[in-house]
C-alpha cells in the first residue's frame, strides 16, 4: 500500500513514458519530510531494505500482506522527532530480497525478524505490527520474550473474526487484494481506506505495474496466512505474551473486523485497546496523527 500521493505532474511527458519515476519521485518527497533514508543489510539468507529515521529510543514497524516500508512514512515523520524509527520490508517483500522456494509464511518471518531485531544493536522500545506483520510480531513477542518491551498489534491478523466479504473471499481460494489492473488497484483501495487517497493516472499505472509482479507470490503467501495451518496459529500462543500489548483499531476495517481486538484482548495477559473513528485497515496512513498519539500514551515516560 501506498499513501497520499500528493504529486505535482509538471513532468507529464516523462509520466506518461515512464510513470514509475513520478511513483520514485512521491516517495523520494516523503522520505525528505520523514527524514528517513533507505538502508540494506544482510542478515541471515536475506538481504534486507529498511528505512531509519530520527534519533532515540528504538521503534520498529513492520508491514502487512502486500504492504511495504513506505506504508510507515507519515507516522515515521511523526515519531521521528523523539526516536529512531525503522521500517523494513520483509524479505519477498518490497525491496528485500526474495528467493525462490523459501517459505514466506508467519512463522518463517517471525524468525527472520527475531534476526534483524537482534542485527540492530539495541533492544526496541515498542515493535509494531500491522495486519500480517502484526501476525509475526505476536509470534516473534511469544517466542523471543527477550527481544521486546512493549507490543503494538494494529489491525493484526493471526485470530479468528467475526465474518465479513474478505475473509469469505480469501477461504474460497481468491486474493482480495489482487491487482493486475487499475480498476482493481482502484477496488482495493476502497477495501483497505474508507476515503481512498486521490492516485491520478498515470501514477496508478505504475502501481499496478510493480504489483504485476508480485501476483503469484502473493497467492502463495496468502495460502500460508489466510487459509494454511498458519492461518490463525498466533491465537493460541496470546498467552505467552509478556510484553505489555496495545492493540489498535480502526472501527471500520474491512478486511481485519475490529472484532479481532476483542479476541487479542480476551487472550493477552495484559493489553490496552484503541479504536479510531472514520479510517479502515490502514489507521497509520489514513490518521497518523491519532496513532502517533496513542504511541506516546502507551509508552513509559523515559521511553517518550
Amino acid at each position: 500500500m501506498y499513501g497520499t500521493l500528493g504529486l505535482v505532474l509538471a513532468g507529464a511527458g516523462v509520466g506518461v513514458l515512464m510513470p514509475e519515476r513520478l511513483l520514485d519521485a512521491e516517495f523520494a518527497r516523503q522520505r525528505w519530510l520523514a527524514g528517513a533514508r533507505v538502508r540494506f543489510e544482510q542478515v541471515g539468507d536475506h538481504r534486507w531494505a529498511y528505512l531509519e529515521a530520527g534519533q532515540g529510543p528504538l521503534i520498529v514497524l513492520v508491514h502487512g500482506f502486500t504492504g511495504s516500508k513506505e506504508n510507515w512514512l507519515s507516522l515515521m515523520r511523526r515519531l521521528g522527532a523523539n526516536h529512531r524509527v525503522i521500517a523494513p520490508d520483509l524479505p519477498g517483500w518490497g525491496e528485500s530480497e526474495r528467493q525462490a522456494g523459501a517459505d514466506y509464511g508467519p512463522s518463517a518471518q517471525a524468525e527472520r525478524l527475531a534476526d534483524f531485531l537482534s542485527a540492530q544493536g539495541e533492544k526496541p522500545v515498542l515493535l509494531v505490527g500491522h495486519s500480517m506483520g502484526g501476525h509475526i510480531v505476536g509470534l516473534l513477542a511469544a517466542r523471543h520474550p527477550e527481544l521486546v518491551d512493549r507490543v503494538l498489534l494494529m489491525s493484526a491478523a493471526g485470530v479468528r473474526f467475526q465474518e465479513n466479504q474478505f475473509g469469505r473471499d480469501v477461504l474460497a481460494g481468491s486474493n482480495p487484494f489482487e491487482v493486475k489492473t487499475r480498476a482493481e488497484l482502484h477496488r482495493y483501495l476502497h477495501i483497505v481506506f474508507t476515503d481512498p487517497p486521490l492516485v491520478p493516472w498515470p501514477v496508478d499505472e505504475a502501481m499496478v505495474r510493480r504489483r504485476l509482479h508480485d501476483v503469484a507470490f502473493e497467492q502463495t503467501v496468502l495460502d500460508s496466512i489466510g487459509r494454511g495451518p498458519e492461518a490463525f496459529s498466533l491465537e493460541s500462543e496470546l498467552g505467552r505474551i509478556r510484553a505489555p500489548v496495545l492493540l489498535l483499531w480502526c472501527r471500520d476495517d474491512r478486511v481485519i473486523d475490529v472484532s479481532a481486538a476483542e479476541v487479542f484482548h480476551r487472550h493477552l495477559p495484559e493489553s490496552r485497546t484503541v479504536l479510531l473513528a472514520g479510517c479502515g485497515h490502514m489507521p497509520m496512513m489514513a490518521q497518523p496523527d491519532h496513532v502517533a498519539e496513542a504511541i506516546d500514551a502507551f509508552l513509559p515516560p523515559g521511553a517518550r
